[in-house]
């Protein structure tokens, strides 16, 4: 799928190649996935299917290099991935935790193998982890190398928290355990700092605020005078802890309000296939609610798609149901002038107050949301307001080249030895 924090890492690795740093973008697992340019490496490390095999038999955490790389194959890595591999944290505990353990645990033959290729053939002065379940990286990337280590914080904690017992606890010791490891913690929204540092017992001081940033290519100004018919957009995953039922809900409490004109729901985002009785419930509600004719999924869809789809909405929501730390979907429909109608958690609180693009409502509450979606249809000046100051909110605050000049800040005060 189009993960936001592989679209993240991407576009900022693209922006400091521009600027004109050396920069390696090392894919993990399976291949990176970006609905832009993608900068990363051809070669993958901690191969999905090898990770796997090595966390389930002793045999394989000893085969020799050659077997290793055809595991690691792309064709192969991407057959196995189409086949409707689950992510569910419930279901991968166990594995979590192998990978948490590194170097004392089954996987220690996948991680040496990245540890020696960073010191052999790419020698950087830093390096920089997706986020904390990577963590086990830096004591063998330290004792290779002798760098600064960074680990990003960009919403992991969801992951963690689905994940059962006795893994959930065990998996939370051993990330507190390793955060001696990391030079300093990079954090994509100032809740996502605070809500990690308690999490991770990790001073806040360890932690810096670099608010995500994104290309605002290909995105036309607003229309003033609104969309017709009115539609409310979804992009996200379709996922329970998304929200896409509680916006079904909260379009039924719209529907029955008067004044309301034609509309429509329309959804989009990747359908993960542990999730198809959750998607196929909502389409029976619809139905039963009579409003199955007014919805509409568009799949998964890529950055033209995406750009199309955003024009076409009067106003966009994904009432998440747990406190997201990053909110990327929101600074897309922004950055197209759609204004946003959100619940009051996480880092959309912080979005929307700094770019004023938005209403904040009660989270969890589809008749607040339904009341927040009413307001943008029965108030068209309050509308043209809001969609300006997403559209021009959005570019001042939250640009590619901002995120870029204070992660290069951190980067170069981390090397300079001013980080503790």
């Amino acid at each position: 799928m189009y993960c936001g924090s592989c679209l993240r890492d991407n576009v900022l690795a693209k922006s400091l190649m521009d600027a004109g740093h050396d920069v390696l973008l090392i894919p993990t697992y399976t291949p990176t996935r970006t609905d832009e340019q993608n900068v990363s490496r051809g070669h993958l490390f901690l191969g999905g299917i090898n990770i796997y095999l090595q966390q389930h038999s002793n045999f394989f955490r000893n085969t020799p290099k050659f077997m290793d790389r055809l595991l690691d194959f792309k064709p192969l890595l991407k057959l196995v991935t189409r086949l409707g591999i689950s992510v569910d944290p419930a279901d991968l505990g166990k594995l979590t935790v192998a990978m948490l353990e590194g170097m004392n645990g089954p996987l220690r033959k996948e991680i040496r193998r990245l540890a020696r290729f960073l010191s052999e053939e790419v020698s950087p002065e830093i390096v920089t982890l997706p986020n904390s379940l990577l963590i086990a990286l830096a004591p063998a990337i330290k004792e290779e190398l002798d760098v600064p280590v960074v680990c990003t914080l960009q919403g992991e904690e969801l992951f963690l928290d689905g994940l059962i017992e006795p893994f959930h606890d065990r998996a939370i010791q051993i990330i507190r355990e390793q955060a001696k490891y990391i030079d300093a913690f990079i954090a994509v929204s100032h809740f996502g700092a605070q809500h990690m540092a308690e999490i991770l017992d990790i001073p806040m001081n360890r932690i810096h605020v670099v608010p995500l940033g994104i290309r605002f290519d290909g995105f036309a100004a607003p229309d003033k005078y609104g969309k017709d018919p009115f539609t409310i957009g979804y992009l996200a995953r379709i996922a329970p802890e998304k929200g896409l039922h509680l916006l079904c809900d909260a379009y039924r409490s719209f529907r029955s309000r008067s004044g309301v004109s034609e509309s429509r729901l329309w959804a989009a985002g990747y359908h993960p296939p542990e999730h198809k009785s959750y998607f196929e419930d909502i389409q029976k509600k619809m139905t039963e609610w009579g409003h199955l004719d007014q919805f509409r999924y568009h799949g998964e869809l890529n950055r033209q798609e995406k750009l199309h789809y955003l024009s076409r909405l009067s106003v966009f929501s994904v009432p998440t149901s747990f406190d997201d730390p990053k909110g990327l979907f929101l600074l897309e429909a922004m950055a197209a002038g759609i204004p946003v109608v959100q619940p009051r958690r996480g880092a959309f609180t912080e979005v929307i107050e700094t770019t004023g693009g938005g209403i904040l409502v009660e989270p969890d509450n589809p008749d607040a949301l339904a009341q927040g979606l009413l307001d943008i249809l029965q108030n068209p000046d309050k509308r043209n307001e809001l969609s300006e100051k997403a559209f021009h909110g959005v570019r001042e605050h939250y640009s590619v080249s901002q995120m870029t000049e204070k992660a290069v800040a951190v980067f170069q005060a981390i090397i300079d030895g001013k980080n503790a």
